[in-house]
């Protein structure tokens, strides 16, 4: 599809407008602002540093999953930096502590290993320890950091008292891609496991996973939840949205290279979903294309596949108005969250530049990639 995309720009690349990520961001500081409640971004979903100029007067800070995230916060974001991960390395501990300002434990063995000598890093330091309320509505196991036999988090069974007098929060994280009905019922589980404890904390973490952007999320029942909570214990209440900050706030533009035909038509475009569009197979869903509709819907029906040697390389299969030819754009919505944060290099396929689009209707090339970062991930 020959469109609005600039002709002058190689695809593929990723294309952030910066337009709708400020109207994310002006829903998230609302909430802030009306619930009191301090907003992290999870780098995990979401780690485009040159756009963390734009975030951070909407945001108190970045969570962070190890090391390297908590360094990429602490060097690009300049505010609070928490950080959790299912086990620290005794060797990374002084470097993650002098940095942070929570640290997360996910289980009493490492906080009891490690709490005191994080401390001893940084005196003001938070100490705290993620739970596991054992509920969770997420919609694919891969992603419910609650099912059975889950690592993440301490059950009530394997909670361990003699740490409450070091511990100043519980975290938890039981959401995906979910609705603030979702946290009232996760929330609940939450109390009637951990309620007593919670008197005896200064933070309480609900993690991520909130659709807060999502049209329809029900954002004043967010509110309400946070300030019941904060009334009820006393407590300062975190976020840690990630894919709702990036939420609808980009694409993934690509072109046709050739159209080959095995009882369909098939699109070899000069992208990848295995490198770079990950969870479209991993947990899986469809992404969305500009001016497609499903297979049969519109008048012309392809398989969009990827330029790997893959077999299942494979975006989905689409049908459009007129005809694919050699050259046009294809473009997926919603591609800035999970996308640039998992991409790589397989089979040597080139990473898509980064590309913002200002508010001014001017796009600038953040980067571009090259045989070097392909060579360089390895030796």
């Amino acid at each position: 599809m020959k469109n609005k995309y600039h002709e002058n720009l190689a695809t593929p690349y990723w294309l952030l407008d910066e337009k709708k990520l400020k109207k994310n961001l002006s829903l998230i500081s609302d909430i802030r602002e009306k619930s009191s409640a301090k907003i992290l971004l999870a780098l995990k979903g979401y780690a485009l540093w040159k756009s963390f100029p734009l975030l951070q007067d909407a945001l108190n800070g970045c969570c962070a999953s190890g090391l390297h995230e908590a360094k990429l916060a602490h060097e690009t974001f300049g505010q609070e930096v928490h950080t959790y991960s299912p086990a620290f390395k005794e060797e990374e501990l002084e470097e993650i502590a002098s940095i942070s300002h929570h640290l997360v434990f996910n289980s009493p063995a490492q906080f009891k290993r490690f709490a005191a000598k994080a401390k001893a890093f940084n005196p003001l330091l938070s100490i705290g320890l993620r739970v596991n309320p054992e509920y969770s509505e997420a919609p694919k196991e891969i992603y419910n950091p609650c099912g059975l036999n889950s690592r993440l988090g301490t059950t009530l069974l394997n909670f361990d008292e003699s740490i409450l007098d070091a511990c100043d929060g519980l975290h938890f994280h039981a959401l995906c891609e979910q609705s603030s009905d979702a946290l009232e019922n996760v929330l609940k589980h939450f109390e009637e496991k951990f309620g007593k404890y919670i008197p005896q904390m200064k933070w309480i973490n609900f993690g991520g996973g909130h659709h807060i952007t999502r049209e329809g999320y029900d954002v004043e029942k967010l509110i309400r939840l946070i300030k019941e909570f904060k009334a009820k214990y006393n407590v300062e209440v975190y976020l840690e949205p990630g894919e709702a900050i990036g939420w609808e706030t980009g694409t993934l533009v690509t072109s046709v290279l050739d159209i080959v035909h095995n009882g369909m038509d098939i699109a070899i475009l000069d992208s990848s979903a295995e490198a770079h569009m990950p969870d479209t197979i991993i947990m899986p869903y469809r992404a969305e294309v500009e001016g497609a509709g499903k297979v049969g819907e519109k008048a012309h029906t392809y398989r969009l596949a990827g330029n790997t040697c893959l077999a299942g390389d494979i975006m989905g299969d689409y049908s459009f108005d007129t005809p694919l030819t050699i050259g046009d754009k294809v473009v997926f919505e919603d591609q800035m969250h999970y996308t640039m944060v998992k991409a790589t290099t397989f089979n040597g396929i080139k990473l898509p530049s980064i590309v913002v689009k200002k508010e001014d209707g001017s796009v600038e090339v953040l980067r571009e990639f090259g045989y070097e970062d392909f060579r360089d991930r390895l030796s």
